[in-house]
């Protein structure tokens, strides 16, 4: 079985970025979004319980769920939210622990967004690694990715557990403050750190 590390951070902390440097030393990655993404893709596995739930309005042309229509149904209700929940998280869950199963690498990395928040994945993570920067870092960067304004980032870090919550449960940390040259130092040093205990399991 792989040793995994749940890696998780707030919106803009770098998760991608510090995901693909562990990639390049040889880590498998099982990214909860790409999943939920597939499954909401033509012929996935969530497109029939949405028609069904929600109506065929709900899934575009192609066959796949229409993602800007859905988002306008969970901000006017916030019920639409769960029941689009409780169809998927299931279905990544199986997704998840099929993944992790089939790994050949030594660990992996299990990128969960909102680990702490929802605490799925806590219970099959071996260690819990944080990507961490300061909340001007973090609106800075949201808003030149997504082209949000500032109020809008706010309010999408809002929803996410608060900065010191999720650095309770982090067994690692990275500092993800600075630029690329800070970044993969630290990403080296936990490499060998999660390799080592990976020899351990295994």
């Amino acid at each position: 079985m792989t040793y995994v590390v749940a890696l998780t951070g707030g919106i803009g902390s770098g998760k991608s970025t510090v995901a693909k440097l562990f990639c390049s030393l040889g880590a498998g990655l099982i990214d909860t979004d790409d999943i939920a993404h597939r499954l909401t893709q033509p012929n996935g596995q969530a497109i029939e319980p949405i028609r069904t739930t929600f109506g065929s309005h709900y899934i575009d042309q192609h066959g796949a769920m229409a993602r800007d229509v859905m988002r306008h149904l969970i901000f006017a209700d916030p019920s639409a939210k769960q029941r689009l929940e409780q169809i998927l998280h299931p279905l990544i869950h199986e997704q998840v622990l099929m993944m992790l199963k089939q790994s050949q690498h030594a660990y992996t990395l299990l990128a969960v967004p909102l680990l702490v928040e929802t605490g799925t994945y806590l219970k099959i993570a071996n260690r819990v690694l944080v990507i961490d920067c300061g909340e001007a870092v973090q609106i800075a960067r949201v808003m030149t990715r997504s082209g949000l304004n500032e109020s809008e980032a706010r309010a999408i870090m809002a929803k996410q557990a608060p900065r010191e919550t999720r650095l309770a449960f982090a067994d690692d940390v990275i500092n993800n403050n600075g630029t690329a040259e800070t970044l993969y130092p630290q990403v080296v040093a936990l490499d060998k750190v999660y390799n080592e205990l990976s020899s351990k399991i295994n």
